[in-house]
């Protein structure tokens, strides 16, 4: 059973009925679901989230062996790698004083573990072959709009629904430096290709997830939906090439 939200701020929340928080406190990977489901032990959800968290994780695991078995990071933005470690702190804040199920914590441990990891790997393990002259997108530039505008729209002003909420504003466009960096340097290792493309899957798949809850549910959440449209169009072009390219054993390139 969803809780009433609280009295609105004025000019700093969503109009009512453009948001509904679920019960169980500010933001969670799952949310309860009426029927037409697909469960796993202990946890229950639609196919499309389900799937999209397992492209989410496919793209985590290739980034991470890419990195680790050929000993580099070249042609990976480190810049992108420490907003998406941003990005995971401030949304599973959460963390510490809500527990869903296994698989929700599992997960949120699983994303913000994996994103510290990249970010040591880039600017330490791997230090000598990060492409730093390439990496150059400031990312100030990302961070200072989204978190002013967390403040501004969001569902409730509280501390953790405001860090929740410019997680998913800076997650819109935290690849943004990776894509910069493929456009400077020109191409993209076909394995940074499987990674960024598993990238765009997740964030497709997110947004049919919303469709669907939204039909079955009644769910609408305007903020993930609008971030989650950002997010799937700054990959658009990058799928195209992705198809006519990689797919056809091409390298990938950007235009410069």
């Amino acid at each position: 059973m969803q809780s009433a939200l609280p009295p609105p701020l004025p000019g700093f929340l969503l109009p009512q009925g453009l948001a509904h928080t679920p019960a169980s406190g500010p933001r969670s990977l799952l949310y309860p679901l009426k029927p037409r489901r697909f469960s796993l032990p202990g946890v229950t959800m639609n196919i499309f989230r389900f799937l999209g968290d397992l492209s989410h994780l496919s793209a985590i695991i290739i980034l991470l062996l890419k990195i680790w078995k050929t000993r580099s990071c070249a042609g990976i933005s480190g810049k992108s790698q420490i907003l998406f470690a941003i990005v995971f702190t401030t949304r599973y804040l959460d963390l510490f004083t809500n527990f869903i199920s296994l698989y929700n914590t599992s997960m949120k441990l699983v994303y913000v573990g994996s994103s510290y990891a990249t970010v040591w790997m880039i600017y330490s393990k791997f230090k000598a072959t990060y492409d730093g002259n390439h990496d150059t997108f400031r990312i100030e530039f990302l961070i200072l709009p989204t978190a002013v505008l967390s403040f501004l729209v969001n569902h409730d002003f509280t501390p953790l629904e405001i860090l929740w909420t410019f997680s998913i504003y800076l997650e819109s466009v935290a690849i943004l430096p990776q894509l910069f960096m493929v456009s400077k340097t020109g191409e993209a290792e076909t394995i940074t290709s499987h990674y960024l493309f598993a990238l765009g899957v997740y964030r497709t798949l997110y947004l049919f997830n919303w469709i669907w809850r939204y039909q079955f549910e009644g769910f609408f959440d305007l903020i993930a939906i609008v971030a989650g449209l950002v997010q799937t169009i700054l990959y658009c072009d990058f799928f195209y090439l992705y198809i006519t390219k990689v797919l056809k054993g091409k390298k990938l390139s950007l235009p410069a």
